[in-house]
């Protein structure tokens, strides 16, 4: 997958769950994958074995990641989120029921005026999700 074209990406920064929370999406949305990791060695300063660096893919759209080695006092917000347009019922479905496992729903998926079917969650991780399903 080709995006040099990509000049802004999202950059999310774990402490320790980068790599865990790569492979957690990349199975959840089709066309997706992890594209490069770069970890940490025996030097530090993180964790050996930590991600440095990391991209991945979401149906097409390209995210960074990292696990912080300093540890901090803030998390992700509600107050920004990733709006995933899934193609089929089945994909908004098992996105939704996946990442609202051990999360928070903060609107269930139904229909709502503004769309036939959408769903606003927050994952195990604390990043939060709006899902909307295409238009037929």
């Amino acid at each position: 997958m080709d995006n040099s074209n990509q000049k802004i990406h999202t950059f999310l920064m774990f402490e320790g769950k980068a790599e865990e929370a790569m492979n957690y999406y990349t199975s959840i949305f089709d066309q997706s994958e992890i594209m490069t990791i770069t970890r940490y060695g025996e030097n530090g300063p993180g964790e050996e074995g930590t991600v440095v660096q990391a991209t991945f893919s979401i149906k097409g759209q390209v995210f960074m990641c990292s696990d912080s080695y300093v540890k901090h006092e803030f998390t992700f917000t509600p107050s920004i989120s990733l709006f995933v347009t899934c193609d089929t019922e089945e994909e908004i479905n098992r996105a939704f029921e996946e990442l609202s496992e051990d999360g928070n729903v903060y609107m269930p998926l139904q229909a709502y005026p503004f769309s036939e079917k959408f769903g606003w969650v927050g994952d195990k991780f604390g990043v939060t999700w709006q899902l909307n399903l295409a238009k037929s």
